[in-house]
């Protein structure tokens, strides 16, 4: 006892080490990610090479607001998922191809550099930039930009854009040169190319009879182990999980507004309402009260929503429409101006930027200095190549061609539709300072400038309250086996989400269900949710119900998944014995048909490369088989895909003899050649070690 009461620190050090260390072991296992691995800021792993989370993150913040100024729309959880994917393919494909070109040592020397840059023929994303007045590529332009890229006026951002559009220049003729090396080695020869030439011309005519898998009603097949074993040991390459997937049902809670929570919204609107009539700002009115802050612009008819359009074109200055419901909110609109404007405008512009001139004052100023030198005679179009930042109208003299309303700015377009052709206007915008000048106007309608507040539907705490308190009571009824009883005791539906990646955004019935799949992602089968989670405006319980692990499913995965195709296949022999029987004997076609109880089919110039049954389907083992026949032979049964057949050839029909074979070699060389560069990256990502670690930032 004196001993061990001496060393009891030492024992207790040491035992807690061990626990700690078990503890630490254990959480890796159960993880699957480790903490020494070093990964915890790298959202991937590419043939062991880390991809860091700021990198990918800085591609989709730049894919998400291209997509953002090209499409106008709003990033939905759809398509945020779509990017996000779109993204990571991406890079995953420029690093498989990375990692093969730098293994060939494939490069881009200086002098092809220029040449792609500034040579008498650049590359073609180089000419789209920069063209003349007859649409063509104008050599004079991208001298003159490249020259102000190298003066000290250039704007370091735009030196900054430039660059890197050239590296991506460089790297996209890298890879063409890699696509190059695997299409140039692709070769056709005559055999092949006399194969394609006979496959798709040769002809053949042939009887069949046929029993059809409906035949047989499924309730006569009892499905055995060696069935499914059988079935899933000669398919087991389909069977092959490229990424972990998880599925889970679960019960919602609607938690949508009640109708209390409806009226008490509209009675606030309804205050609001005279306030907003009596308002003598109302730009200001919409900013401080409406959810939706859009900017007061002139918009023409067809452009309101309906219930707008169809009174404010004839109401007068100050009319208050509503409150009226719209897309889920209570909104009330004012007209706030009316008037006869032009259908569309031809402008020009030169744009600072007003950090580089020092602040707006001295922007606004130098705009007013370029105004009085266009007033004095100087050429609009030369002070815009040399001053404005904005260098795609700029190279065309800062010429924006025609617009109609709506394509602009606010500010932008108030100046022009409001302006008289000829005007020369200084305005200020979020791009910077503009000098503008009106060339032309036309057309003339009546368009209006309406305001409007909205204010959406939203449930109450009380509501919200009262439905998270049931799903929670639902949750804690929960134990290991009864989620289907107390969902039926519940009355709620069991909805069902199969095969979610470990990044899904969203779910059928579901957007924005990342936490819940973040939670599946980290369960194990049978388990149900931990929490409510609060989706929207429901409320969700879950249970995970399977776990389909990345590489060769296993058949208890896939089982449920291959009844189908198992019970056809039990059907497909059972079938194919009966019509084996009925030809034992047989002297012909139709001696089968008679005893089978099926009838003869006679068929005419059927190709190989189309192997479809007029008015049927694609039958592959079946005509296949054909043509791998000899005439006036009774063939055995051919198992296909709409039931058993037996056939006989009446004859083929043999086409002219191949006299160019040059020609032939050529077309098949370019339908492989373009299929090539997508299967070139199924193969390289097939064979990458890839991991993939991006569902613990989404």
């Amino acid at each position: 006892m004196s001993y061990l009461r001496d060393r009891m620190g030492k024992i207790l050090a040491i035992f807690i080490g061990v626990a700690l260390l078990a503890f630490i072991a254990g959480e890796v296992i159960h993880s699957g990610s480790s903490f020494f691995r070093g990964n915890v800021t790298d959202v991937a792993e590419i043939n062991g090479k880390s991809i860091p989370y700021q990198d990918f993150n800085a591609k989709l913040e730049q894919s998400t607001q291209q997509f953002r100024q090209q499409s106008g729309q709003n990033i939905t959880p759809q398509i945020s998922n779509y990017l996000q994917e779109t993204t990571w393919n991406q890079i995953l494909s420029q690093e498989l191809l990375n990692t093969e070109i730098n293994r060939l040592g494939l490069t881009v020397g200086q002098a092809e550099s220029n040449s792609m840059i500034s040579g008498n023929n650049p590359d073609p994303q180089i000419q789209q930039q920069f063209v003349g007045q007859d649409g063509k590529f104008d050599k004079s332009k991208l001298n003159q930009f490249l020259q102000y890229m190298q003066s000290p006026k250039a704007d370091p951002n735009q030196v900054a854009a430039w660059r890197n559009f050239v590296i991506q220049l460089i790297e996209s003729k890298k890879a063409q040169k890699y696509m190059a090396l695997v299409t140039n080695g692709m070769y056709v020869n005559s055999l092949e190319a006399q194969d394609d030439y006979t496959n798709k011309n040769k002809l053949v005519n042939f009887k069949y009879t046929m029993l059809d898998y409906a035949s047989v009603p499924d309730s006569q097949i009892k499905l055995t182990d060696d069935d499914y074993n059988t079935y899933y040991n000669e398919h087991k390459g389909e069977f092959k999980n490229q990424q972990e997937l998880r599925s889970f049902e679960y019960v919602s809670f609607n938690a949508a507004p009640s109708k209390p929570d409806s009226a008490a919204i509209k009675a606030q609107v309804d205050k609001l309402a005279a306030d907003f009539k009596a308002s003598s700002n109302d730009s200001l009115f919409v900013q401080v009260n409406a959810e939706t802050k859009a900017p007061l612009v002139y918009q023409k008819k067809g452009q309101l929503e309906p219930k707008l359009d169809s009174v404010m074109f004839t109401a007068e200055k100050g009319f208050v429409y509503g409150p009226f419901l719209s897309n889920g909110s209570y909104k009330i609109a004012k007209l706030v101006d009316s008037r006869v404007g032009p259908d569309s405008v031809k402008a020009k512009h030169i744009l600072l930027n007003t950090a580089a001139e020092g602040g707006l004052d001295k922007a606004i100023a130098k705009a007013d200095s370029l105004k009085k030198l266009v007033q004095g005679g100087k050429s609009f179009a030369d002070l815009a190549k040399v001053y404005s930042v904005d260098k795609q109208s700029g190279e065309k003299g800062g010429d924006l061609g025609t617009f109609g309303r709506g394509a602009m700015v606010p500010a932008f377009e108030d100046a022009v539709f409001n302006g008289k052709a000829g005007d020369l206007k200084v305005i200020t915008s979020q791009f910077g300072v503009h000098l503008i000048q009106i060339e032309s106007q036309k057309g003339s309608s009546k368009v209006v400038k309406v305001a409007v507040v909205d204010k959406p539907l939203t449930p109450s705490s009380d509501t919200q309250n009262g439905v998270y308190s049931k799903a929670q009571q639902f949750l804690s009824s929960l134990n290991g086996d009864n989620f289907e009883s107390q969902a039926k005791k519940a009355n709620l539906p069991i909805k069902n989400s199969d095969d979610v990646t470990a990044v899904a955004a969203s779910i059928p019935g579901l957007e924005n269900a990342r936490p819940v799949v973040k939670w599946a992602f980290g369960a194990k089968k049978g388990d149900f949710s931990d929490q409510v989670f609060a989706v929207g405006d429901q409320y969700v319980v879950a249970r995970l119900t399977s776990v389909k692990p990345e590489g060769v499913l296993p058949l208890d995965v896939v089982k449920k998944q291959i009844e189908p195709m198992v019970r056809q296949q039990v059907k497909g022999n059972q079938l194919s014995d009966k019509l084996q029987a009925a030809a034992n004997g047989a002297s012909g076609i139709d001696q089968v048909a008679q005893k089978a109880g099926s009838k003869v089919v006679p068929l005419q110039n059927i190709v190989f490369a189309n192997p479809v049954i007029p008015g049927a389907t694609a039958e592959y083992k079946l005509i296949g088989s054909v043509f791998g026949s000899q005439p006036n032979k009774l063939s055995k049964p051919v198992i296909g895909q709409q039931g058993v057949y037996v056939y006989t050839v009446d004859s083929f029909i043999n086409p002219a003899p191949l006299t160019n074979t040059v020609r032939e070699k050529q077309q098949l060389s370019q339908a492989i050649a373009q299929r090539s560069a997508g299967q070139v990256l199924d193969a390289l990502k097939d064979k990458a070690n890839v991991k993939d670690y991006r569902a613990k930032f989404l």
